[in-house]
C-alpha cells in the first residue's frame, strides 16, 4: 500500500515521495487513516517501528487544513519521558513540516538549559514536544497555554509511567479540554499503561505491531575501540585503507552530521550530509547522487536514513551509536540486501562501550571487536 492511499495530505505525500519513502511501516499503514478520522488510537510498538511518523505525518496532515493562528495556544501536544527523545520527535515534526505551505510552527521544550529562550520562542507554535516538568514550568509562566489542545500525544507512555512522571501527567491532563483526540504509543501493555489508557483514551482503535526482524547474516559486523579524540582520524583510515566507493556513515545529531561530512571532505574524501535543516532540494539531491554512485560517502541521522533503500549498499559506518537496539539493527540493515553480502562497522568509545554490549545481547550477535591503539592514524 503506497502513502498516497492512506489520506495524507498532497504535500506530505509528495515530500514522502521526494525523499523516497517508498511504503510505509506497518503501523504507519494501520495507524495513520484512524488519527485521520479523529478516532484515539493506542499503539503497541517498539522504538524503530516508524511510530513517530506514524502520528507526526497525520497530525500535521490535521493541522494544515486549519487556519494559523499568532498566539501562545498550543494545538497538538506531544508528551515524552526524556529530552533525548523530545529532540528526536522535534527533528522528525521540522522536519516534515518544512514541506507544507506555509510552514507549520513547531517546537522541542525541556529541562536542563534555559526557560527564558523557550518562552519567548513558543508565539506562533502550534505544535509542542514536551517533557512533563518544562511544560508545567511553561504554564505556570504563563508562556502557554493547553486550552486549545485539539490532539494529545504520549510517547513511550510505559518509560513515563516507570520513570515515576504520574503526578505531572495528572496535572498536564487537567489542563486540557476534555474534547480532543488523544494518542497514546508504548512498546508494551504493561499494567502502569493500561491504567493510563483507561483515563485518557474514549473508544480507542488498538493497533500492535511486531518489529520485523531484519536479516544480519548475510551482514559483516566489526567494532573499533577508540577514543574519542581519535574517532574522525580512523573514520577516514578505514574509508581510505579499505578504498570504500560507497559508504553510509550514521551520527546522532544535525550538528555532528555536518561536522563529519565537512572533515571527510577537508581530508580529500568526496561526502555530503542529509538531515532535517537542509532544504528539500538539497536533500533530495545528496540522496540521488548517493545512490546512483556519485558521491562517495553519505552523512545521515536515523530520521533521514529510514528514505535510504539501496539493494547494493556495500559499506555502514556507525560513527556514533544510535540509542536504541532496534535502531542499530535497522541502521546496519542499510547493506547485506538481495543476497548480498555487506560490512557494517561501529566505533566505539569508551563511553559507548557498555551500550553497545547492550545492543549486541539484544540482536544475540557478537561482534568482533578491534583495538584501534595499533593503527597509525597520523595524516589522517
Amino acid at each position: 500500500m503506497p502513502f498516497s492511499s492512506l489520506g495524507l495530505s498532497p504535500r506530505l505525500v509528495t515530500a514522502l515521495s521526494a525523499l523516497d519513502f517508498q511504503k510505509p511501516y506497518p503501523i504507519q499503514e494501520k495507524v495513520i487513516p484512524e488519527v485521520l478520522m479523529g478516532k484515539d488510537v493506542l499503539g503497541i510498538a517498539q522504538t524503530g517501528s516508524g511510530k513517530t511518523a506514524s502520528y507526526v505525518l497525520p497530525v500535521l496532515s490535521l493541522l494544515e487544513k486549519k487556519e494559523t493562528k499568532r498566539n501562545r495556544a498550543i494545538e497538538a501536544l506531544v508528551v515524552v519521558p526524556t529530552r533525548e527523545l523530545a529532540q528526536q520527535v522535534q527533528e522528525v515534526i521540522s522536519h516534515f513540516a518544512s514541506f507544507l505551505e506555509p510552514r507549520l510552527k513547531s517546537m522541542a521544550v525541556y529541562g536542563g538549559v534555559s526557560i527564558n529562550p523557550q518562552m519567548k520562542a513558543l508565539m506562533g507554535v502550534r505544535v509542542l514536544v514536551a517533557t512533563p516538568g518544562r511544560l508545567l514550568e511553561l504554564v505556570e509562566a504563563n508562556a502557554l497555554t493547553l486550552s486549545e489542545v485539539q490532539i494529545l500525544v504520549l510517547d513511550e507512555a510505559d518509560k513515563m509511567l516507570n520513570l515515576g512522571f504520574k503526578e505531572e501527567m495528572d496535572k498536564i491532563i487537567a489542563l486540557l479540554p476534555s474534547k480532543r483526540q488523544n494518542l497514546l504509543f508504548s512498546a508494551t501493555l504493561a499494567e502502569d499503561v493500561q491504567s493510563i489508557t483507561s483515563l485518557i483514551l474514549k473508544d480507542p482503535i488498538f493497533v500492535k505491531v511486531e518489529a520485523e526482524k531484519e536479516n544480519l547474516d548475510l551482514i559483516s559486523q566489526t567494532g573499533y575501540f577508540v577514543s574519542e579524540e581519535r574517532k574522525g582520524p580512523l573514520l577516514r583510515y578505514l574509508i581510505k585503507h579499505n578504498d570504500m566507493q560507497q559508504v553510509l556513515v550514521f551520527t546522532s545529531s544535525v550538528y555532528q552530521t555536518e561536522n563529519v561530512a565537512e572533515k571527510l571532505r577537508k581530508n580529500g574524501i568526496q561526502a555530503n550530509c542529509i538531515h532535517s535543516k537542509k532544504s528539500q532540494e538539497a536533500r533530495t539531491k545528496a540522496l540521488k547522487s548517493f545512490k546512483e554512485g556519485h558521491m562517495r560517502v553519505l552523512v545521515a541521522t536515523d530520521l533521514i536514513a529510514r528514505g535510504i533503500d539501496i539493494q547494493f549498499l556495500p559499506f555502514v559506518i556507525n560513527y556514533e551509536l544510535p540509542r536504541s537496539p532496534k535502531d542499530y539493527i535497522h541502521r546496519i540493515g542499510r547493506t547485506g540486501r538481495a543476497e548480498n553480502p555487506g560490512e557494517a562497522i561501529s566505533l566505539i568509545t569508551p563511553d559507548e562501550q557498555q551500550h553497545f554490549r547492550v545492543i549486541q545481547k539484544k540482536m544475540k550477535k557478537w561482534v568482533t571487536m578491534v583495538d584501534s591503539e595499533s593503527i597509525d592514524l597520523r595524516g589522517f
